[in-house]
């Protein structure tokens, strides 16, 4: 038996997967809960309270959530430490933390417990939104190429944009800090006693670029004359390696923790969501991946870097070593169904969810199943969280049109699913047109278990949809990782491709195209492409509206 260990860093816990490095199975699973969870009202440490939109985590957590679940997947698998030959880590991203040159945590120093900007900014740390408008407006009056790849706008949630609130408001912690790194990367540090920064989150998080590495620093003067060599030093400084390179080996410390050998391989990291496709198998050149939720991010594979409008970043290496990975994302899919079902599904539906012991959403699924491509009469825009690609919008809204008196709830759910699939398909739509091949669609996420929706989508995009066949997608592609770092001669895997080859497991299921369906639904997707344009493009009528709040 030769296996690896595989560790999904999510927002509320880590988990961890012991999984053959020659079939992908899965034997033995742990997980565990950050401590202090999201530390989003004030610090546990001193009740230091926080701001609006503030979101961090504690550092600590982190480390006992990876050894908790360690032990108690090794404990389920019973697999002999000598067996684990690799360890692979995802972890969510961008969430970032100010270190020392050894890479202590700021907020571990006694001057800085109390003070939030020593903390890890998490994800989903929102704050610097002030600070993300500057770098994308100076970046767009200065002309900077680099802006392009990533939509024309940078997000609040990205490195740059964390690091300069953290220098306009605790000039003193930015001063102190010796490196700014990836939650990621300060994992495999610990582990290893090696830093690297991974290619996936830093080419989308920290705006590197392989060939033409990161912004300038006449930028970053001209965005903050504290930002002087970041990029040289902080920011920056260090190799950028492809996930799953070799970064070094266990610690003889982390070893006698997890209960592991010494000298065990360590891989660097991969953002979650990106750990996924390896996991689903989707590796390949052409290859889209959907990760179907709350919300959709869209990841493709491609032998070439091409400038795509509205792209929200394209790495080379970035999930794969040798191809260039492009992201794109749908801002509200699943949140928009649980908006509509929460606040305007009428009694009948609730009633007959009783009577079925079943949700609101199946009842209506089950009903709006039998209409027909158009029958609702109705095309809606799916902006009911803003439009992340291929606008980059965060201030435009959703849409509804052709509602009459007859117009039935099912008719509305209906109409919501189908306005998520003209999203994804005007993403596929900007990809092919930007010369970037989409030749395969593989799908992951809890939305998958949804029939209706699945074969609304494989006709929508007019190509057959597979439904991935792990259900730990991230898990297994960070044990992936680790059986890459592991190399061929321990009985890992020499890349990427090889270890998804052999670890990735078949499709449960494929949804084929119906061409009368498609052909109906390329009729309506015209007529969603006509209000996306005059709404995202041609009209400001939506901004006026939020205006008058």
């Amino acid at each position: 038996m030769t296996a690896v260990i595989g560790l999904d860093f999510g927002t509320e816990s880590a988990r961890a997967l012991v999984v053959d490095v020659h079939d992908g199975r899965v034997l033995g699973s742990g997980v565990s809960a950050y401590r202090h969870g999201v530390i989003d009202e004030q610090l546990p440490t001193t009740g230091a309270a926080l701001g609006a939109e503030w979101a961090l985590q504690h550092p600590g957590n982190w480390l006992e959530a990876l050894e908790a679940s360690v032990r108690e997947a090794l404990a389920s698998a019973r697999v002999p430490a000598a067996d684990i030959v690799g360890l692979g880590i995802d972890f969510t991203a961008c969430t970032v933390l100010p270190v020392t040159s050894v890479g202590v945590p700021l907020m571990h120093e006694a001057r800085y417990r109390g003070e939030p900007h020593a903390w890890p900014k998490l994800w989903k740390h929102h704050a610097s939104q002030p600070q993300a408008t500057r770098v994308t407006e100076v970046a767009a009056a200065r002309n900077e190429t680099w802006l392009a790849r990533y939509g024309g706008r940078i997000s609040s949630e990205w490195m740059l944009p964390k690091a300069l609130q953290v220098l306009e408001e605790a000039p003193e912690v930015f001063a102190a800090s010796d490196l700014i790194v990836e939650g990621g990367d300060w994992v495999v540090w610990q582990l290893t006693g090696t830093f690297a920064r991974n290619a996936c989150a830093a080419g989308y998080k920290g705006l590197w670029h392989k060939h033409e590495g990161y912004p300038s620093d006449a930028y970053l003067q001209a965005l903050h004359p504290g930002l002087s060599g970041f990029y040289s030093g902080r920011g920056g400084g260090q190799s950028v390696v492809a996930p799953g390179t070799r970064v070094g080996t266990l610690t003889a410390e982390w070893a006698e923790r997890l209960h592991l050998e010494p000298g065990t391989a360590v891989g660097a990291a991969l953002i979650d969501a990106h750990a996924g496709v390896l996991g689903s198998g989707a590796t390949s050149a052409g290859s889209l991946m959907l990760i179907l939720g709350t919300s959709t991010c869209h990841l493709l594979l491609a032998e070439r870097e091409q400038l795509v409008p509205g792209v929200a970043g394209v790495v080379e290496d970035g999930i794969v070593a040798g191809l260039f990975a492009y992201e794109a994302g749908q801002a509200a899919v699943g949140d928009s169904f649980a908006w509509f079902v929460d606040a305007l599904a009428p009694a009948d539906v609730q009633a007959e969810a009783a009577r079925l012991q079943v949700s609101a959403h199946d009842v209506l699924s089950t009903r709006a199943a039998g209409l027909r491509p158009g029958e609702t009469g109705l095309v809606a825009l799916d902006w009911w969280n803003g439009n992340r690609s291929t606008l980059v919008d965060a201030e435009l809204s959703g849409l509804l049109v052709g509602a009459t008196l007859a117009t039935r709830p099912e008719h509305i759910y209906r109409a919501l699913v189908e306005s998520t699939a003209f999203g994804t398909r005007v993403i596929a739509d900007a990809l092919r047109s930007g010369g970037v091949p989409v030749t395969r669609v593989v799908a992951g996420g809890g939305l998958t278990r949804n029939r209706m929706l699945m074969q609304i989508y494989a006709d929508v995009l007019g190509i057959e949809i597979e439904v991935a066949g792990a259900s730990q997608a991230s898990g297994l592609g960070a044990a992936m990782l680790g059986a890459v770092a592991a190399g061929e001669a321990a009985e890992g895997h020499a890349s990427i491709e090889a270890a998804a080859a052999a670890m990735a497991p078949r499709p449960t299921e494929r949804y084929h195209c119906d061409r009368a369906a498609h052909e109906r639904y390329t009729a309506l997707y015209r007529l969603y492409v006509d209000l996306y344009d005059h709404f995202g493009r041609g009209n400001d009528l939506m901004h006026r509206l939020r205006e008058l709040k």
